[in-house]
């Protein structure tokens, strides 16, 4: 139970920095009315993506074997098997954005292959979110004083903050595309900034006003 006079603020703070890391997929695919044919050129095409990948050693931070799907395609309202499709997506994660528009045209210049991304993000431990909530409740302080100085008062005590944490949403890249003449594509990211918020809520016993 709290004697006195109570005010309750909310605190905010809002940032945008670079990235940190960047995301995207790469799928080998492969189709053949055999299945052993399909099976096979699947798997050469995934190995070809893992020996491009390999090549560009540590500016990949982590890569990992999603989804494999091999379906047969059959006639329509029989079970009769006229062709069979395969596919392996392999997700990729860097950190080192330098090379990665030339990553993503070298991969998607392979054989049947799709590459899907960029998606920008930070860490989920990044420093930045425990900076904009530090400012958050600075934030949420500073409008108690003014609150209390506004009624001739002061702030005496924090009596409860409540964090109201803002989801955060995945951006995707602005892309440039180009050629040299007589040279390979070229490819160039923008990484996008992202958004950090937080959001508190505060309550400070102040002093009594001083209303007359």
């Amino acid at each position: 139970m709290v004697d006195g006079p109570v005010v309750a603020v909310r605190g905010e703070a809002y940032r945008e920095v670079p990235p940190e890391v960047a995301r995207f997929t790469v799928t080998a695919t492969a189709r053949d009315r055999d299945r052993e044919a399909t099976l096979t050129r699947l798997a050469e095409r995934a190995a070809a993506v893992r020996v491009l990948l390999d090549g560009y050693g540590p500016t990949i931070e982590r890569r990992e074997t999603g989804e494999l799907r091999v379906r047969p395609e059959t006639r329509r309202a029989t079970e009769r098997v006229v062709a069979w499709h395969g596919s392996v997506t392999t997700a990729v994660t860097v950190s080192d954005f330098t090379a990665l528009g030339e990553l993503m045209l070298r991969l998607a210049d392979q054989d049947q292959v799709e590459v899907a991304g960029p998606w920008w993000s930070l860490r989920p431990d990044s420093p930045v979110h425990r900076e904009a909530r530090h400012a958050a409740i600075a934030d949420a302080l500073l409008r108690a004083r003014e609150y209390a100085e506004a009624l001739g008062a002061r702030v005496t005590a924090l009596i409860e903050l409540a964090d109201a944490a803002a989801a955060e949403q995945p951006m995707f890249a602005r892309a440039a595309y180009g050629q040299a003449a007589g040279g390979p594509p070229e490819l160039e990211l923008d990484p996008q900034p992202q958004p950090v918020q937080a959001t508190v809520q505060a309550r400070f016993s102040i002093s009594e006003p001083v209303l007359g």
